[in-house]
């Protein structure tokens, strides 16, 4: 079986760095990154983006919806 692909985009001005992305994301794609955001916050971006598999987890454990989840077309 092919592995799913995918690939997340974080809306950097909403994120407010809550990591809850981090704990929930299972291959580590996503990390905290040194730069902050308007508000002040080290938001979520993906540090791995190639080992994304579309999973949606981080998406579903945001409280303020700022992960997109995307999939490739096997």
């Amino acid at each position: 079986m092919a592995k799913a692909k995918g690939a997340i985009v974080v809306d950097t001005v909403k994120c407010k760095g809550c990591e809850l992305c981090m704990v929930a994301c299972p291959t580590n794609v996503i990390v905290m990154a040194k730069e902050v955001n308007g508000k002040g916050y080290h938001y979520s971006t993906p540090g791995n983006p190639d080992a994304c598999i579309g999973c949606t987890n981080c998406a579903v454990v945001c409280p303020d919806s700022c992960i997109t989840v995307y999939r490739a077309k096997a």
